[in-house]
């Protein structure tokens, strides 16, 4: 049997073709670029194959070890040029700082790198009068035509965007988890890491093009004056940004820690770099705290962009996801609209200026999200921002509970009958029951229901002590759509089928028009939780106005790309169903 061939990568420096192997495709060509398209230095300035050569040992008369990744400070190359000095890992070794600083050691080069893919940290050589070598962590390294001193002494219109926000978010994610002192879990370490990105974009938002901004950690700067200075910003926000910080919200990260994520966000601008760039970036790193409690198991973003596609959202409809978790149908639904108002604003030739402030008043009138956790209410909200909403219509509060029991600032963003659009996911489970009389009372479904044998009629008796959340949350969303008003809900098969659950069937068939019923693979929601679901559409109509027959779309997708353990297939039948649903629709002459 023939060997098979090793996978082959075209190196980023050098066009060479080289060995894929895991630390090269992670760590070495990620590395690479940054270098390039983040730090600016010229390709030739830099070395990756063939491999750069140092001595493992000062009485060395021959280089041996060979170097990941060199940066010198001329495109000759020199040994005596070398700079920076890159060591990679593959994901999952964790050791090489002791050959990082041999390689330092052996060579001229003062600044050192560490990466593993998903981990960095930086380092610097400081030769002693007596011979000896020391290393120091410093927050970054500096950009081509600065100065070491230059680090973190960066005037606002310095900042650049970046297309690697993802490795870099991951890497602060992992060294957190790592290194953080007194704050472990994922949940902890994300609300903390949002606290300093909405002092980040404070920073920008509020800095002159020509000042230096306060979100910076310089290289002879004392640890405490960084924390310092990143408090006072986090103070300003929540003096100013109320409606996304609360008053109670703290900065609880240790000093180390906050120095090493804003020397690793301070280079660059988030405010600039494109929204899916940050989106992606975000959801790396929030996605570890994420984890499905409650019976909160969160949508895959193809399922979430299929429902998008078949409600087909106007930039004129007001959207709400009563149970928004995290943000993702109001995050994908406002991409959905920005980009129609994209091609809109390419017809008439508008501004750019002018086509920012329309998406951002979309936004900020049309969307709006609740969910009863304070932390995924505030996952959203910092989605939302991220994105480019100034504001947020995010509220934490319980969907759930009589309007009149919620804040003043949710009862007045969110009102029955206003809404055009609902994309939802809703909790689901039997060990979570919604109780309390006077909270059930506001729902027809939190009755027991009773057929009539003769008839096949419904009739409405006693209340029940208890009901699960997923059959409230049909009759709450469809009690704030207006007439007319459309959604796509997530439910449990059993909605669809139990015989126990005919009254609900009954009930939304008395109070809506079907528009169609997709059956999604049961691996859809694993390996997080097996139940069974399918994706419920409709319009609210007024009774009168249902037809007695009328066709319904029935959509099954056999694939969703990926497998029982979460591991990605190539095989996906999700992205198909919008298409295959408007054009049904079209043959049968329904309008939206």
């Amino acid at each position: 049997m023939a060997k098979q061939a090793e996978p082959r990568i075209i190196d980023y420096i050098s066009g060479l073709n080289v060995t894929a192997t895991p630390e090269e495709v992670e760590a070495v060509q990620v590395f690479a670029r940054q270098l390039v398209e983040d730090y600016e230095y010229p390709k030739n300035y830099i070395q990756t194959h063939p491999q750069f050569r140092v001595k493992s040992r000062p009485s060395d008369t021959k280089k041996e070890y060979p170097v990941d990744i060199v940066v010198f400070a001329g495109d000759a190359r020199h040994d005596e040029q070398a700079y920076i000095i890159v060591e990679c890992k593959k994901k999952n070794r964790k050791d090489g700082r002791a050959q990082l600083e041999n390689y330092l050691m052996f060579s001229s080069a003062y600044l050192g790198v560490w990466f593993n893919g998903e981990e960095r940290f930086f380092l610097q050589k400081f030769i002693k009068e007596n011979g000896r070598v020391e290393f120091i962590e410093i927050p970054n390294i500096p950009k081509y035509g600065q100065r070491i001193e230059d680090i973190g002494h960066f005037h606002r219109e310095d900042l650049k965007p970046t297309h690697s926000l993802k490795a870099i978010f991951k890497s602060l994610r992992n060294h957190l988890a790592a290194n953080t002192v007194g704050a472990t879990r994922d949940e902890v370490l994300a609300q903390q890491l949002i606290n300093l990105i909405f002092c980040k974009l404070y920073d920008e938002k509020y800095t002159a093009p020509h000042e230096m901004v306060r979100f910076r950690a310089g290289i002879h700067e004392k640890p405490q004056e960084v924390r310092e200075r990143i408090l006072a910003i986090f103070n300003d926000v929540k003096t100013n940004l109320s409606d996304v910080i609360d008053d109670e919200d703290k900065i609880t990260l240790d000093t180390k820690s906050i120095v090493y994520v804003v020397g690793e966000l301070q280079n660059y601008s988030l405010m600039e770099s494109e929204r899916d760039v940050v989106a992606d970036a975000f959801e790396t790193f929030i996605g570890h705290a994420l984890k499905g409690g409650q019976g909160q198991f969160f949508t895959p973003r193809n399922v979430i962009r299929m429902m998008v596609e078949v409600l087909q959202p106007s930039e004129k409809e007001k959207i709400i996801d009563p149970a928004c978790g995290s943000g993702g149908f109001l995050i994908e639904s406002l991409k959905f609209v920005w980009d129609s108002v994209d091609k809109r604003g390419v017809e008439l030739r508008w501004k750019p200026h002018y086509l920012e402030s329309q998406k951002i008043q979309i936004a900020t009138n049309n969307f709006r999200g609740i969910d009863k956790d304070y932390f995924l209410s505030k996952v959203a909200k910092a989605y939302m921002n991220l994105v480019g909403d100034g504001t947020t219509g995010i509220f934490c509060d319980d969907s759930l509970e009589l309007p009149s029991e919620w804040r003043d600032e949710t009862r007045h963003k969110i009102k029955p009958e206003t809404f055009d659009i609902i994309l939802t996911n809703p909790p689901f489970g039997s060990n979570i029951k919604v109780e309390g009389d006077e909270k059930l009372r506001q729902y027809d479904l939190a009755y027991k229901w009773k057929r009539n044998k003769k008839t096949g009629t419904f009739i409405k008796e006693a209340l029940k002590s208890k009901e699960a959340p997923q059959i409230l949350f049909i009759e709450r969303c469809l009690q704030l759509l207006r007439i007319g008003g459309r959604m796509a809900i997530v439910l449990p098969d059993g909605i669809f089928g139990n015989e126990t659950d005919a009254y609900v069937r009954n009930w939304i068939v008395q109070n809506a028009k079907i528009l169609a019923v997709i059956d999604v693979p049961l691996e859809t929601f694993l390996p997080h939780t097996g139940t069974k679901t399918s994706i419920l559409v409709l319009q609210k109509m007024l009774p009168k106005d249902i037809p007695a027959d009328y066709p319904i779309f029935m959509g099954i997708a056999e694939h969703c790309g990926h497998d029982r353990r979460g591991k990605a297939s190539s095989q996906d039948d999700i992205p198909t169903i919008a298409p295959a649903f408007h054009a049904w629709r079209k043959e049968q002459h329904i309008e939206l």
